[in-house]
């Protein structure tokens, strides 16, 4: 099952493998056809409503498919009103075709007549609520007719979100939905047909462009609102905790702040003035920092714990402490990794090893991606956290869904990348599922280090992957 907006990163991935969303569309209004044939005879009345969105789009390829009916096509709307260029194309390639098309501009208009169909295509999964006009009008049009209403991907109404049914939503007495059913539709105790358009699995398996658009920046917000990252690092190392809080911030996190030893915290601020720093008496963290460190992280909406830590025995033990004390989610990085799977936790955990840090944890892993896809998602689910295993393909599991990235380069294996990933993961964790946050972040780094070779070749640094990090999360281009 997939929720409305899972079924769009699922067709924006689609297209990214090559599969355009135009062809899907011709695959899903071809799929309504067959289901209307199934329901009418030759010479009944099919007359569809069509929506000014991909869901209308979708019925107005299926006119093209129903010559051998008594057709009628009505556009709620205006036709320069269509939201998406391969929507208006269908509608445009109907009116060359004179085909029996209409526009209902306002609710007062709308008159359905008699037909012996009804397809109801207004409105798809995006939408959420109570039906407004003219659509409320169409809607109750069709639930006072005697038509049988086919409706396409979920009844009119329907939020393909929670499944929750508006009280005016339209009463389909059967449903075609495409790729995978919806939220909702089970409940509805009509016949739903799941057709298959083409949707290749490797859009639900491979992280692609799709997954970008989870992202949304709400006009309205303020400071805090988008997240507040704390990072616990430093002590032997100062550029691991400044490079991870850095890329937080360019992921997005309102505010970041860096808790580390005293003794380093003054070279930590060197590297920006845009760090705010947290200092703990000492040269390296230890237990008796635990206590401040859990308070002060149950402050903040992610930690990101273990840039720069070292592997000193009084580290290990305070990093068992305060994940065994913290409540809220937490990225997991370097020597801190080594103490997760004796740790008892209450807390959610994206870990960020790599391949010999996995093994170090007491995972297992494979040359063949797709082996190792299967021993992470095993052990994801033995540790009962979320894994994001770097490699040429990174893996990404909860034990339940796992992904598979494959940006990145030869390139990236310098140090410092590692911290950058561990940035990113924690301001997306803000704001997304721990999976969706650490498979974007992998994703996100990775295309800015395949864009930072492109241009300049091998011999990257971590900082140079800092300013690209904003161009890939935010300025990202989607098929319409």
């Amino acid at each position: 099952m997939l929720t409305g907006s899972e079924m769009g990163v699922v067709d924006e991935n689609a297209a990214a493998l090559g599969v355009p969303r135009k062809q899907l569309m011709e695959s899903s209004g071809h799929a309504v056809a067959r289901a209307v044939r199934t329901l009418a005879d030759s010479g009944d009345q099919v007359t569809i409503v069509a929506g000014r969105g991909n869901n209308g789009g979708d019925a107005l390829v299926t006119a093209r498919f129903l010559d051998e009916y008594d057709l009628r096509v009505l556009l709620l709307g205006r036709p320069d009103a269509i939201s998406t260029a391969i929507a208006r194309e269908n509608w445009d390639a109907l009116e060359r075709a004179e085909y029996p098309t209409e526009t209902v501009k306002d609710a007062t208009a709308f008159d359905l007549g008699n037909p012996d169909i009804v397809v109801d295509a207004m409105l798809g999964t995006g939408i959420a609520g109570d039906l407004r006009e003219p659509e409320a009008t169409a809607a109750a049009a069709m639930n006072e007719g005697d038509a049988t209403v086919l409706s396409v991907d979920v009844p009119s109404g329907l939020d393909a979100e929670t499944g929750q049914l508006a009280d005016n939503a339209v009463d389909a007495d059967h449903v075609v939905t495409f790729h995978d059913t919806k939220p909702g539709l089970p409940d509805l105790d009509v016949p739903v047909t799941v057709a298959d358009i083409g949707i290749p699995d490797a859009a639900e398996l491979f992280v692609e462009r799709g997954d970008l658009t989870r992202l949304e920046r709400d006009p309205a917000s303020h400071k805090g609102d988008n997240g507040e990252v704390l990072v616990v690092g430093g002590g032997p190392y100062t550029g691991a905790p400044a490079l991870a809080a850095q890329a937080a911030l360019r992921a997005g996190a309102d505010l970041v702040r860096v808790a580390c030893p005293a003794v380093v915290a003054r070279e930590i601020q060197s590297y920006s003035e845009n760090l705010i720093l947290r200092p703990f008496d000492g040269d390296h963290l230890a237990p008796p920092h635990v206590d401040r460190l859990t308070e002060l992280a149950a402050a903040h909406d992610t930690l990101v714990l273990g840039p720069g830590l070292g592997d000193a025995d009084a580290t290990l033990e305070a990093v068992g402490d305060l994940l065994a004390a913290f409540e809220g989610t937490a990225v997991v990085d370097a020597d801190a990794l080594s103490v997760v799977p004796d740790t008892d936790t209450s807390a959610e955990l994206i870990c960020t090893p790599h391949q010999g840090e996995l093994r170090g944890m007491g995972g297992e892993t494979a040359d063949d991606w797709r082996e190792r896809a299967d021993l992470v998602e095993s052990f994801a689910s033995e540790i009962g956290q979320t894994l994001l295993v770097k490699g040429p393909y990174d893996i990404i599991s909860d034990g339940e869904r796992t992904r598979v990235g494959r940006t990145g380069n030869p390139g990236m294996t310098v140090g410092g990348t590692g911290d950058v990933l561990a940035g990113v993961t924690g301001a997306l964790a803000c704001v997304q599922d721990p999976i969706d946050a650490a498979a974007i972040a992998a994703y996100a780094v990775g295309s800015v280090g395949d864009r930072v070779v492109d241009d300049r070749g091998y011999g990257l640094v971590a900082t140079d992957l800092l300013d690209g990090i904003p161009q890939v999360l935010w300025q990202r281009e989607t098929e319409t």
